[in-house]
């Protein structure tokens, strides 16, 4: 095999996530290593190199093409996660610094020089031991990170980033608030858009799904009202525009219960980014301002406060 597919290899045996199993990370360990093709892995050094330096080598030893403009994937895709796998260190100087280094750690050097001798697997298994493969301590961190949510009073949780705390919000803050005791009918997460669907009640207040539909981040229903709320979550796209409430109305027009739109927003910076864009007759709820709702007004003529 060539001294690239040996470094596939070594990726592979490293227990390194599908995506940093791929040509570019193993020319940017390469890099690092200072091989060249034809050269033994015995040779490897662990000189200090910046991105610009990597991108180099991968373009004048490896017959590469890569433009300037890669410095930031080859950061996010490779080293960022060569570090996390304790294969590299950096010399702690400013990130954006043009003098900002990495390098391989002493103990990932003594690794892969042992490559394809008979002490590679004894290395390779205390190394392990020592870090765990980035793939097992990714998923931890996935599992440790989860948000715990309950939905009707049943126990779930959504996977970790911004969208799903947001959800997490409406269903803990915005809904005691503003929909007391009222059911969830639908809530999807950012991995599962199917997280918890009440199909049968769901039918019974006419709306009926189909593969086609795309549903809104959460559904509520109080009974006592008989209110629906269509709510989306929006960190970054996804707000109730003409257009949405138009594919929710189609979707639910079987149904006879009172409907509300409403978009769900993390603070003020997101709400004024999708202000203008936002349909008339819709709410707006702000998780930063938990106690008040915005009503943007259409038709309904305006009313002094404290009036009924």
């Amino acid at each position: 095999m060539s001294i690239f597919d040996d470094c596939l290899d070594i990726l592979k045996s490293l227990g390194m996530p599908p995506k940093q199993q791929s040509e570019l990370c193993s020319l940017v360990l390469l890099a690092l290593t200072g091989l060249k093709e034809g050269s033994s892995w015995d040779q490897a050094a662990a000189p200090w190199l910046r991105t610009h330096d990597i991108l180099s080598c991968i373009n004048q030893e490896f017959k590469r093409n890569y433009a300037e403009n890669n410095r930031e994937t080859i950061r996010k895709t490779a080293l960022h996660c060569f570090r996390d796998a304790a294969l590299i260190c950096d010399n702690a100087s400013v990130t954006n610094s043009p003098q900002y280094k990495y390098r391989l750690t002493d103990e990932a050097l003594q690794l892969i020089r042992s490559y394809g001798s008979e002490s590679w697997q004894k290395n390779l298994e205390g190394f392990i031991a020592a870090h765990q493969t980035l793939k097992d301590k990714y998923r931890s961190e996935r599992s440790f990170n989860k948000i715990p949510i309950r939905v009707n009073g049943r126990p779930f949780v959504l996977s970790p980033g911004k969208h799903n705390l947001l959800q997490k919000a409406v269903l803990e803050e915005f809904a005691t608030r503003f929909a007391p005791n009222s059911a969830c009918l639908y809530v999807g997460d950012s991995t599962d858009r199917t997280l918890f669907v009440d199909r049968q009640q769901l039918s019974a207040l006419g709306i009926k799904l189909s593969v086609h539909d795309k549903l809104p981040d959460l559904i509520l229903y109080r009974e006592e009202k008989h209110w629906l709320y269509f709510i989306e979550a929006v960190t970054t796209v996804g707000a109730m525009t003409p257009q949405r409430v138009e594919e929710i109305r189609r979707m639910s027009e079987a149904a006879s219960e009172g409907k509300i739109y409403l978009t769900a927003f993390p603070g003020w910076p997101e709400y004024k980014r999708f202000a203008s864009s936002l349909a008339w007759e819709t709410e707006v709820w702000l998780a930063s301002d938990p106690d008040h709702l915005i009503h943007l007004d259409g038709g309904t003529l305006l009313k002094p406060h404290g009036r009924n």
